[in-house]
């Protein structure tokens, strides 16, 4: 293993804690930072005696070093991840998602971090026709979010080449699976839906539901992670994570519906600013240079998604 001890931030969240969880099955020591405006602790109730926790803001600098001290890797999964809620108030979320990456950077560099991995996404090809999404189209972002991960990829490639920290961005695409909170507004599709169908109400589509996505369990995303932290020649670089495939965002429900064996028409909405009509990744870079190619399938993911929200659906 190349790392013996590693950061995440946002670690409480949805995605930071499954990585948590799989870096203590490796045998890695963990810290993690989290100010638990939208991660929950219980995301770590299982491994809260194995890891060190720091709950705090990316943004301050002292508590920042503290968690990132002894550390040779980090994964920064923190940030505002909501593509609205950057529309609504660009001027916070770039606070925490530009300068708090600036931070992390800054951070990982003063502390002798050997490798950071961003989170990205694949939001910052905004609505380019060209399908499937290659990492060498032209950035087009179409909300203050995907410029915040723009501007973290372009700060993440300027420390590996002024200061020789080896970083890796990532840009996710569509992330599922058991943890993601479906009691904010601005939660994933599929979250939401799945709170939903557990209470038998319909879901509010926004657009026609024929938009699409690529959707990635995520377990997938969280390999796409290891492998990019022990990977000796992606330094500076960005890699697609995502299946090569799509679902579209009406199927989504009628899946779920045949599953629960629901009849419930969805509620129709216009489409929000900042949302992208089309959206599927291109894979090959990841599958050539990182060995990552998505493993679960979306029918096997939604039912493993499906089994843990009615477990945990009344437990907002």
């Amino acid at each position: 293993m190349a790392y013996e001890q590693a950061l995440v931030t946002g670690g409480a969240g949805f995605i930071g804690s499954h990585l948590v969880e799989a870096l203590l099955g490796k045998g890695c020591g963990v810290n993690v930072i989290d100010d638990l405006s939208t991660g929950h602790l219980r995301n770590l109730a299982r491994v809260k005696e194995h890891i060190a926790f720091f709950q705090g803001d990316i943004r301050d600098p002292e508590r920042l070093a503290e968690a990132a001290r002894g550390c040779d890797v980090v994964f920064h999964q923190a940030a505002v991840v909501s593509v609205p809620k950057t529309v609504k108030d660009p001027m916070e979320s770039a606070q925490v998602n530009d300068l708090g990456t600036l931070r992390v950077l800054e951070t990982a560099r003063e502390s002798g971090v050997r490798k950071a991995v961003l989170a990205s996404s694949c939001a910052v090809y905004g609505d380019d026709p060209q399908l499937p999404k290659r990492e060498t189209l032209p950035p087009r972002p179409k909300s203050p979010y995907a410029v915040h991960k723009l501007v973290g990829e372009f700060y993440a490639r300027l420390y590996t080449d002024l200061y020789g920290l080896d970083t890796t961005c990532l840009r996710y695409f569509n992330v599922y699976g058991p943890r993601q909170d479906p009691f904010s507004p601005y939660s994933g599709v599929i979250s939401i839906f799945m709170e939903r169908a557990v209470r038998g109400e319909p879901p509010t589509i926004y657009g026609d539901g024929m938009q699409y996505r690529d959707f990635v369990f995520v377990e997938d995303v969280v390999q796409a992670n290891l492998l990019a932290a022990e990977a000796e020649t992606a330094a500076g670089k960005v890699y697609n994570v995502g299946t090569g495939a799509f679902v579209h965002i009406a199927d989504v429900w009628k899946a779920l519906c045949e599953r629960m064996s629901l009849h419930s028409e969805p509620d129709f909405a216009p489409p929000r600013e900042g949302d992208v009509r089309e959206s599927v990744a291109d894979v090959h870079r990841a599958r050539e240079e990182l060995g990552f190619e998505a493993q679960v399938s979306f029918a096997a993911g939604l039912d493993e998604t499906l089994k843990w929200y009615k477990k945990h659906a009344s437990a907002p």
